[in-house]
């Protein structure tokens, strides 16, 4: 599976991922696959930095180029209160984002 297969799945089914982001082992929550200046990007919630909670949770962007050791778990998540499907970067640039309907 390829990554941008394994990101669809997980947003699609609200699916957490694990991953090395510059060399800190992670897992994501990821809500949004979107391009930008022609390079993809996913906004996820970071669940766990180094197999703890992060001090502060927020989301954040990740370049998909810089995701090593991409697996997708069983663990499921709620959509984050943080995350706004209408912002401005997503216009124009969404491939795919977690669905907003209940169920």
């Amino acid at each position: 599976m390829t990554t941008n297969q394994l990101l669809l799945e997980a947003i699609a089914l609200k699916k957490c991922v694990t991953a090395v982001y510059n060399g800190v082992a992670m897992k994501l929550a990821p809500h949004v696959l979107y391009s930008k200046n022609n390079a993809l990007f996913i906004d996820a919630v970071t669940l766990e930095k180094h197999g703890e909670p992060p001090r502060e949770k927020k989301l954040g962007a990740f370049h998909l180029l810089g995701l090593n050791d991409l697996k997708l778990t069983d663990e499921l998540f709620e959509i984050d209160a943080l995350f706004e499907p209408g912002a401005d970067k997503y216009a124009d640039a969404t491939l795919f984002m977690v669905s907003m309907d209940a169920g």
